[in-house]
Parts: structure tokens; sequence; C-alpha cells
């Protein structure tokens, strides 16, 4: 695996300072880990629910969790945006299972990145209670994709980037950014249903 950049181990021990100072009650955390994971966690759920009000929604509902579930995350476990992605995505879901909607998520027409997401939230269908061996399974399966396709995939359901977001960040042209996003998906709902 590779190694973890600076920048990204000092933001991870930020976020899990403002996540143990929510456990304890304090609300200035709650605040300040709002102002710096909503925008990330809103694109992820705009791109899940594709519609704003929907994702206002979840967005809201997720961190009330968060703020109540705090104590919970465990830093050996995960990075707590991880653990933040995987709260929202659980809850867009959800809302998507109850309205008993079908979303298009912007896929080439062979593409099924709503069966390889479905199956990625199968692997936590309760992510405050994640367990460390359905955590070890996915990064496994992540993996097992090439460079392009992890990286892609991260960037698409980690930090809720467009595809040409991605393309910018990579240095690949759109359409080899959706593949990757497409063929990583399919290769971890394999993978994941496998298990």
């Amino acid at each position: 695996m590779p190694a973890v950049p600076a920048d990204l181990k000092d933001r991870n021990r930020q976020l899990t300072d403002l996540l143990h100072a929510c456990a304890q009650g304090r609300q200035a955390a709650f605040q300040e880990l709002y102002r710096q994971v909503s925008p990330q966690l809103f694109a992820v759920l705009v791109r899940i629910l594709k519609r704003r009000d929907l994702a206002e929604e979840a967005l809201q509902d997720a961190l009330l969790s968060v703020w109540r579930n705090a104590g919970s995350y465990a830093a050996d476990k995960g990075a707590p945006m991880t653990w933040l992605v995987s709260i929202c995505r659980y809850r867009a879901l959800d809302m998507l299972r109850r309205e008993k909607r079908e979303v298009s998520l912007d896929t080439d027409a062979d593409g099924d990145e709503d069966g390889a997401l479905s199956a990625l939230a199968g692997v936590q269908e309760d992510p405050v209670n994640v367990s460390r061996a359905e955590e070890r399974r996915l990064e496994e399966c992540m993996g097992r994709l090439n460079d392009g396709q992890q990286r892609s995939v991260r960037l698409a359901y980690v930090d809720g980037c467009t595809h040409e977001e991605i393309a910018v960040r990579v240095g690949s042209p759109v359409g080899t950014v959706k593949s990757w996003v497409r063929r990583g998906l399919e290769s971890l709902k394999r993978c994941l249903e496998a298990a």
C-alpha cells in the first residue's frame, strides 16, 4: 500500500481530534468539523442522489449521526474521512431504498455503477459499527485495482469529485477516467460478492 502523504496525515489527525472533541460534546469542534468536511460530503451525496434537496437532507441526517456517534470512531479502523463518507453514503442509499428510486450515476450505456455502489455499501450496512474485517476486505479489493482505477474510484467516491475533476487531477482524458471508474467498480463488486 502506498505511503500516506504528510498533508493527508495532518488532515486525518486534525479530523480525528475534532471527532474526539465531538464525542465529548464540544459544539465548537462539531462546527469546525462541519466547516471542513461538509463540502466534500455534500458532493458525494449529490453524486449519489442527483438532487440537491435530497443531498441537503441526507447531509443533515448524516452529520447528526456523526454528532451522536462520534465516540464510536476508532482511528485504528480507518481514516476519518472514510468513516464520514461511509455514513453519508449509507444515508443516501437508505433514502434511495426507502423511496425506491432508480438513480443513474453518469455511466456509459453498458456501465453498472449503481450495482457496484450498492455492493460497496453492502460491505458496511452500518458504517458506524463497521468491522475491521469488512474494512480490510474492502481495502484488499481496492488493492487489486490498477493504479488508475484505484485513484479514480477513491477520488469519485471518497472525495466526491466529478469525472471532469478527476481527469484534471490525474492528467487523463475524461473518457479514460469514466472507464477506470466503471471498470474499477465492476471489479470491486465482483471481489466483494466473492467474499
